[in-house]
């Protein structure tokens, strides 16, 4: 690690999210702004921002419920309406103990996802 690289040393590789509905689901994420990596028969991989990588696994059945992360954006306003606009139906914004604001949508598998007000350290990330 580069003494004059002020990022934290590590991150998080990838995340994995199930779904029965592998190209209904990886056309979501690009819609809500993924970087499409991989697209096979029976799974994809979408990248994040700092490089994170969402692993999309074809399952015959899931079982839909809150998904296991969520998800940070610069402006939870915007992105709320802009969500809104494209029809995804997202939950109103409500406060979250101590200093965060979020709303959820749900995929087309039926995970909810929680997105959150961008709540970095302010330091290079």
């Amino acid at each position: 690690m580069s003494k004059q690289d002020l990022r934290p040393g590590v991150w998080v590789g990838h995340v994995v999210l199930e779904t029965n509905r592998l190209n209904e689901t990886e056309q979501f994420m690009r819609k809500i702004g993924m970087r499409p990596i991989v697209n096979k028969a029976d799974f994809a991989v979408l990248e994040l921002r700092g490089g994170t990588h969402l692993v999309l696994i074809a399952k015959p059945e899931v079982v839909a419920g809150d998904a296991t992360f969520d998800l940070m954006v610069e402006d939870l306003r915007a992105m709320h309406e802009y969500f809104e606009d494209l029809g995804l139906a997202p939950t109103s914004i409500d406060k979250v103990p101590p200093d965060h604001e979020r709303f959820f949508i749900r995929e087309p598998a039926g995970h909810r996802i929680a997105f959150f007000s961008n709540h970095v350290s302010g330091k290079p990330v």
